[in-house]
């Protein structure tokens, strides 16, 4: 029996990009000899991954899982529309989004070597994307939303919500897919964020030629749209825009959410 561990098979992976069996079935074949099995999986072709490592990752698929307790949003990136749409490719990326809602982010780690085989077998970059898991606390309503271009997921949300109802909390989510807010709040912009608005706003009314004593408050209507824009509390409900989001939720409150973008 050829004399070599896991942490063997491990290295060796990660050295060539071959899947696992393959660098296992390597050392097996060399007994154990690191060089002479790296040789033996470029001979047959298996090392390929460490060549596309350097290759840009903008295309992908993102899938999302709801427990009731817990949700998920997963993303996989790759090099091509092509293999995004891939049966293999999505069936990872959904199994990925399950596991990590039920078990924890970590889970999405654990499966690494699924990641890098499926690379290898594309002949793509394959890798690992944001993974976003939010554990209901108490008396919260969780959803998910998954806009589907081309037979893949390019958009995922995930909404905590308290004081509201299921079919409240996926209106949200599907609202935040689509005017993709950046900050729940005016309270949650950075105040370097609202800083830098405010200066490059002061400067462009300045530039415009207006009197400076209209100045401050021509800035502040136009923070407020900066507002408006970017927090999801004050943006118009894309079904109704005569009404705000803030009023759209009435007495419930979203406490969280994120929004996961393929290429963002």
């Amino acid at each position: 029996m050829a004399d070599f561990t896991a942490k063997d098979v491990q290295r060796l992976r990660q050295d060539t990009g071959a899947g696992m069996m393959d660098a296992k079935r390597a050392l097996e074949e060399c007994a154990g000899d690191f060089d002479a099995a790296r040789t033996w999986l470029r001979e047959k072709g298996k090392a390929q991954a460490a060549k596309r490592s350097d290759r840009e990752s903008s295309q992908g698929a993102i899938a999302a899982a709801n427990t009731g307790t817990a949700a998920a949003a997963v993303e996989l990136r790759c090099e091509t529309d092509f293999v995004a749409k891939s049966a293999e490719f999505r069936s990872l990326v959904s199994e990925l989004a399950e596991a990590v809602a039920a078990k924890g982010e970590a889970s999405a780690d654990e499966r690494a070597g699924d990641i890098t085989d499926l690379g290898v077998t594309l002949k793509e970059n394959i890798t690992l994307g944001r993974v976003v898991r939010f554990e209901a606390a108490a008396g919260a309503v969780l959803d998910t939303y998954l806009h589907v271009q081309s037979d893949r997921g390019v958009i995922g949300v995930l909404v905590e919500l308290t004081g509201g109802d299921q079919a409240l909390a996926h209106e949200v989510a599907l609202h935040i897919a689509s005017a993709n807010p950046r900050y729940l709040s005016r309270d949650d912009v950075p105040p370097e964020v609202v800083a830098e608005e405010r200066a490059v706003l002061e400067n462009l009314t300045r530039n415009e030629g207006k009197p400076d004593q209209a100045i401050p408050k021509i800035v502040e209507g136009r923070m407020n749209g900066f507002f408006k824009e970017a927090c999801l509390l004050e943006q118009p409900y894309v079904k109704d825009q005569k009404q705000t989001i803030r009023q759209l939720l009435g007495g419930a409150d979203v406490t969280r959410f994120a929004r996961l973008e393929i290429g963002k």
